[in-house]
């Protein structure tokens, strides 16, 4: 079976060490996990495979959806940190095209109960982890709703380990059956339900570059714009005050208080937002801003806040490969300066406080890193006596200590 994975896992020319694609953004993660049929049997999974405190249970438990999507990652404090360097968090793929050879993926592949045992694994991030997973099918159909997923050490691989993880399945399936009979006697008022509006995802890239990109992706199209500086400014900050931003707060926040009278910021900013709405006019209908306040009517997600997510998820090697650098690096606008130094500050300080060496010693090689003589110190720190990189550490702390 293990063979067979990875030939499958070869065939789609899976990395061996790269980390899992972050499938499903912070919002679309929360709508995902509203809508899913699993949503209503959380609870039970929790009792039946987490009893009593689940931060010290000893093991995670996952449970995602039928594409190895990610929704759930609940259980031992300790070990989630250690599996969200791995990408093991939710909003992930692990399906088995995405990472090879895993109980989840493996288990949506094959359509029954796998275990997967350290190095079984395909990915070599993961082969410190054994995990037992089995995919949840609706009661009726027999279609594959999710995957549910213990991961663990060797304990969670044991035959008496499967016969839980699989009677917690049948249970859950049972709940399903259940509440569908029950929905159905309120099928007529059901029937009515409200039209979804055409859905618009768009993102605004403004990470290590000063041109920002507005990407728009609507009914399987994508358009992506580029944006003068000050547009992207502009545009940044009524994604970062959803609650709407008055004229002369706009003004301050852009322009500042010394560049420019009131008057002279006042009549500016008009011009710059009649440029910009003909721009979203154009490219992004949906996210032409409102005035009185000033304030976006749809959602625009940044990469920016993107990797503040991944950051309280816990995954913090994808967040440092989704961090290309600052926002809006040689933008002067304080409110842009501020919310920069904001998303800089919220990275430091999440990696000095959870991540893995490894990922520290990235980050320590990043712009941002670099010169942080408080990180390199940290990973002196962390470092084995005999590694061999704690001297090139060494001389780059004397040297920031000589610069001071």
């Amino acid at each position: 079976m293990v063979q067979d994975s990875w030939r499958r896992s070869f065939a789609h020319l899976v990395g061996v060490e790269g980390l899992p694609p972050v499938a499903l953004t912070a919002e679309e993660l929360e709508n995902h996990r509203r809508e899913h049929p699993l949503s209503g049997a959380i609870e039970m999974i929790r009792a039946l495979l987490i009893p009593g405190d689940p931060a010290e249970s000893g093991v995670v438990v996952a449970v995602g959806d039928a594409a190895g999507r990610l929704l759930w990652v609940e259980g031992d404090r300790g070990i989630r940190t250690l599996t969200g360097e791995m990408g093991f968090v939710p909003g992930a793929s692990w399906a088995e095209d995405a990472v090879g050879t895993s109980a989840p993926g493996t288990a949506l592949t094959l359509g029954r109960t796998v275990q997967i045992r350290g190095a079984e694994h395909y990915n070599r991030l993961v082969q410190p982890w054994s995990c037992t997973a089995v995919p949840v099918h609706d009661p009726e159909t027999r279609r594959i709703l999710g995957v549910i997923d213990v991961t663990g050490d060797e304990q969670v691989v044991t035959p008496q380990a499967q016969l839980l993880v699989d009677a917690t399945a049948r249970a859950v399936e049972g709940q399903l059956l259940l509440a569908r009979i029950r929905a159905r006697q309120d099928a007529p008022r059901r029937r009515a339900r409200r039209q979804q509006a055409e859905t618009v995802r768009a993102t605004l890239r403004v990470l290590g570059r000063d041109r920002a990109l507005l990407e728009v992706a609507s009914e399987g199209a994508e358009r992506i714009t580029e944006l003068g500086a000050r547009h992207a400014e502009l545009l940044l900050m009524l994604a970062t005050h959803r609650q709407g931003l008055s004229a002369e707060r706009l003004g301050e926040l852009v322009y500042g208080d010394a560049e420019t009278s009131t008057v002279q910021a006042s009549v500016t900013l008009r011009a710059e937002m009649v440029r910009l709405r003909k721009v979203l006019e154009k490219n992004a209908p949906a996210l032409v801003p409102v005035s009185r306040p000033y304030r976006l009517t749809a959602e625009l997600e940044t990469d920016a806040h993107q990797v503040l997510s991944l950051l309280d998820r816990g995954a913090h090697r994808v967040a440092l490969a989704a961090y290309p650098g600052d926002v809006l690096p040689d933008s002067q606008a304080p409110g842009v300066a501020e919310y920069r130094d904001s998303v800089r500050r919220a990275v430091r300080e999440a990696l000095m406080a959870e991540a893995s060496l490894d990922v520290l010693l990235a980050y320590a090689d990043t712009d941002a890193g670099a010169c942080d003589g408080e990180v390199l110190r940290l990973c002196l720190q962390m470092l084995p006596a005999r590694s061999p990189r704690r001297a090139g550490l060494v001389a780059r702390i004397e040297k920031i200590d000589a610069l001071d």
